[in-house]
């Protein structure tokens, strides 16, 4: 089974609608982990070959962390259409604070 395949299933499995908005975000997502698993084979830090407490982070570094970020936020996103956060479809406690307040008064 494929990333992708692997990825189109948990969106099936959710039942989502939104089938055709999160296959442009599968294919980001593949494409950035394809990404880090390239900058991962660099190296992250330069030591100063006259002063080893001397380092400077390498370019690699910087966009591991920004697509790293990146990809963090597209699987984020991904649970949010499909309904599940973290795994999990319950709701966060200020919705549930929240519906708590408004069922009871109706007037909040």
């Amino acid at each position: 089974m494929t990333r992708k395949e692997q990825l189109l299933s948990i969106i099936n499995k959710s039942g989502s609608e939104n089938e055709a908005k999160t296959a442009q975000l599968v294919d980001e997502i593949i494409f950035i982990e394809e990404n880090l698993a390239k900058l991962k084979e660099l190296p992250f830090i330069v030591v100063n070959s006259k002063n080893p407490g001397i380092q400077k982070a390498t370019p690699a570094s910087k966009q591991y962390k920004e697509l790293l970020q990146q990809y963090n936020n597209c699987l984020r996103l991904l649970f949010r259409i499909t309904g599940e956060m973290d795994g999990t479809k319950e709701e966060s406690p200020l919705r549930k604070w929240l519906k708590e307040r408004t069922d009871d008064k109706g007037d909040f």
